[in-house]
């Protein structure tokens, strides 16, 4: 095992990314940042990175195959190791969200359970699992909103829709390119299913309708937010054609089509501060 190890399994940068969209929420519902709000990034990190790390304890066969340089696949970090790592993480995301509001618990117990269940049993349910993932997205915006109340919360249900959207598609994307690896597992995903073409065709879909969502937030931001938004729409939009004509899963490794949806959802992150900001 290493101390590299352990920092890769949290995916740091995904972990970190997500605390960011929670405070992101709390700004965009109030237009102001209060120091308690940190709590919100310390709590949504540390939850994050526990669903990273009991994700992967729970896919260690399934990465030999599909991603055979992460942590435990490769002996940085032990099953049982992450196992405990996972719990800790949990245990410390609840406690720091015990000083927020209700509705935030509600969220934090909630989407805790929901992360282990996920990683047990539905992330090899078709659908099923993409839903509860990107669900899992789009309420770090709800979190961060609910911090300021179920009027805060009620207000962030636009960018929450838009952001599931988004993740719907390139969870698709992702079990297209994971195709191999999720046989060899024993889980059955919509590409194993209807094929990888169809699946991609399934995720152009869900980009569409996040951009069709992305439009809401113009009658608070009027025609700059738009612009810039409407600059996103494109990049994602590009990023889920370029695997339309893919009826591989190399083929869809090889678009970087997942990669890019990424990128365009932190650029919509961008967008929203600056937004809230000043077009507020």
């Amino acid at each position: 095992m290493s101390a590299a190890g352990f920092v890769t399994i949290l995916r740091p940068v995904n972990a970190v990314m997500a605390g960011v969209a929670a405070v992101i929420a709390y700004f965009i519902a109030t237009g102001t940042l209060v120091p308690a709000a940190l709590l919100l990034f310390v709590v949504v990190t540390l939850i994050t990175a526990a669903g990273n790390v009991i994700n992967d304890y729970f896919d260690a066969e399934i990465d030999a195959v599909n991603r055979s340089d992460r942590p435990i696949p490769s002996g940085q970090v032990s099953r049982g190791a992450a196992l405990w790592y996972a719990v800790a993480l949990f245990l410390s995301g609840i406690a720091f969200c015990l000083f927020t509001n209700w509705i935030c618990i509600a969220f934090a117990v909630f989407n805790s359970l929901l992360l282990v269940l996920y990683a047990a049993r539905l992330k090899s349910i078709p659908l099923v699992g993409n839903i509860a993932v990107s669900y899992l997205s789009g309420s770090m915006f709800l979190f961060g909103g609910a911090f300021a109340g179920m009027d805060g919360l009620i207000h962030l249900v636009p960018i929450a829709v838009m952001t599931f959207l988004a993740m719907m598609a390139r969870e698709l994307i992702k079990d297209a390119e994971d195709v191999e690896g999720d046989k060899a597992g024993g889980a059955v995903t919509l590409p194993i299913m209807i094929g990888v073409k169809k699946t991609a065709l399934t995720a152009f879909v869900f980009v569409l309708l996040s951009a069709i969502a992305s439009a809401v937030p113009f009658l608070w931001w009027g025609i700059p937010y738009l612009v810039l938004i409407g600059i996103v729409d494109v990049i994602l939009i590009v990023a889920a054609i370029k695997a339309l004509s893919c009826d591989t899963p190399a083929c869809v490794r090889q678009s970087k089509a997942s990669a890019a949806l990424k990128y365009g959802m932190f650029a919509s992150l961008l967008v929203f501060v600056i937004s809230a900001l000043f077009f507020g």
